[in-house]
């Protein structure tokens, strides 16, 4: 089995603990971390072409280890 590779801070207990966030989430609770996202001032939600992703990822990883 090859190792695991995350991203800087995370570890498999932290990727399990997400997980488990999500995948215990009733569709109420879904729609209202959606809901509060969408109000949220600090943040802007958009579309992007999917073959743009990475990139975006990438750039939103360089903002946040700076």
């Amino acid at each position: 089995m090859s190792k695991q590779n995350f991203p800087p801070g995370w570890d498999e207990q932290r990727v399990r603990e997400v997980l488990a966030h999500y995948e215990n989430q009733s569709e109420d609770e879904q729609f209202a971390e959606i809901e509060a996202a969408r109000e949220a001032e600090e943040i802007t939600m958009m579309a992007v072409p999917t073959e743009l992703a990475p990139e975006v990822r990438a750039l939103i990883a360089r903002k946040q280890s700076a």
